[in-house]
Parts: C-alpha cells; structure tokens; sequence
C-alpha cells in the first residue's frame, strides 16, 4: 500500500485524517512539500488516545501540563512551517514606549492595526505573509511584538506603521552556506519558538492564540501512506527530489507512549 494524496485549500489543522476513510492500518505522513518538512505515525484501525488526553487515574494536574506542553509544541511546528514556506527570513521587534503595555489585548489590536498600515505604505500587488508572537518583556516594562516577514520593508516604513516606540527589524543571515532564504526562514522560525509559552502559560488570556498570522498563506499539505516508515521517506523524498537533511524517529525517545511516530525535514 503507498498512496500520495493532497490537500487543497485546507488549513493544516485539518490535512491528518482525510486519507483514513478506508480504515487500512499504515503509516501516514503529512508533507508540506514548500516548508520541506513532513510529520507522521503510524495508525491502526483503533482510535489513538491524544497525547494530552486524560485517562482514569491520571491526575488531572499533570494531563493538563501535558496538554499546556502539547499545545506550545504545535504551535511551534505551525509557526515553523508558516515561516518556511513563505521564506520568512526577516525578524523584527515592535516596542512600546514609557510604561508600556499591559493588556494581552490591546497589543493584538495594535499589531492589527500595524500590519493593516505597513500593507497601505508598500507598493501595491505584492502580497504579506507575517506572523507575530507576543513576549512579557522582562523587568515589568510589558508586552512588546517579535514578528517575521519575508521582504525588505523600510525602517521608516515600520516606524510609521507601528508610532508606539522603538522598532527593530534585520535579515537573518547566520545560517550554513548554501542553505538560503528557506535555513534563514527555519532560523526566524526558531527564534520565535523561543517565544511561544515563554512566561506566557501563567498570563495567558483565554480565546487569545499563542500567536497570531496574515491568513491565505498556509502551507499546503500532500498525504503520503506506506506499509513503512521507510517506504513513505522514500515517496516523500521523490516527491521534493532530495533526500532528508534530518530524520526523527519516535525510537530515539526513551519511554515514549505513543503510536511509532517520524519527522523528516529537507534541505
């Protein structure tokens, strides 16, 4: 059994799952053929538990920090593969002046407000995938904004947009050579996931997202299955045309709990 089926025009969220309607057990792979990256495990024609899920006898402490974990750590896979496949290799830092600002939801309307200005002062016709994350600045001086964008804006372009105090932005270029705007992209990715669940869990609002991006530029998804691990890599790495960079399997994790599970990222 090997299969390669795809998505088109839904979100990743919802990619995992639409080839099961035949219930056959195998292994299924969700590629994201721009982000270079893919993620999988094998099913079995019985329902796995979540890796959040309660189970009898859990204590209930506990299932939720796992879940609080879970969460953080998809929310960093989908900002990773946002940033990689709209080649977003440009950071910057948004800051407020004076006191500055303590409400989770006035920073969301000023970055809403910001992105919906700096799309008014560029050249019309080119598109702007961004993505945003939030971070308690240290010492009690509030929220200030990391964001990543995958096109050269002027700095006054930014300071005009943004008028709440300081502004930073640089491409990040300290990355292998060879590996382009796609490794500096994965950088930028990086250094926002260092963000996300950073001191933000204990001041979290509910409805509020650990972060926040410009919507129409998700990554598409391609469904690969396969009797094995090695037989979807292989239709995958035909797929892209290159063999893996980097392969996780769920083997190299001592006492893991679920389902065998890989992840393979591309150069």
């Amino acid at each position: 059994m090997q299969d390669i089926r795809e998505s088109r025009a839904l979100p990743e969220a919802r990619g995992v799952g639409l080839v099961t309607r035949g219930l056959r057990a195998g292994w299924l792979l969700s590629l994201y053929p721009e982000a270079a990256e893919a993620g999988g495990c094998f099913r079995s024609l019985s329902r796995p538990r979540g890796p959040g899920e309660w189970r009898p006898g859990t204590d209930p402490a506990l299932a939720s920090d796992r879940a609080a974990t879970e969460a953080a750590r998809r929310a960093r896979g989908k900002v990773r593969r946002y940033c990689a496949t709209n080649r977003l290799n440009r950071l910057g830092t948004l800051t407020y002046r004076g006191a500055g600002c303590h409400d989770p939801r006035q920073v969301r309307a000023d970055a809403g407000r910001f992105f919906r200005r700096l799309r008014a002062e560029l050249p019309a016709g080119r598109p702007l995938p961004y993505v945003w994350v939030p971070e308690w600045h240290p010492g009690g001086h509030g929220l200030h904004l990391h964001f990543a964008v995958g096109r050269f804006i002027r700095r006054s372009d930014i300071e005009t947009a943004w008028g709440h105090g300081f502004v930073h932005i640089k491409q990040l270029g300290d990355v292998r050579v060879g590996a382009g705007a796609l490794g500096e992209a994965r950088l930028a990715a990086r250094y926002l996931g260092k963000y996300i669940g950073k001191a933000l869990d204990e001041r979290r609002v509910a409805g509020l997202h650990r972060y926040e991006r410009a919507e129409g530029h998700d990554p598409r998804v391609v469904h690969v299955e396969g009797r094995s691990r090695e037989a979807v890599i292989a239709a995958a790495s035909a797929r892209l045309g290159r063999d893996p960079q980097r392969v996780w399997t769920s083997d190299d994790t001592e006492g893991w709990q679920g389902p065998p599970a890989v992840w393979v990222q591309w150069p």
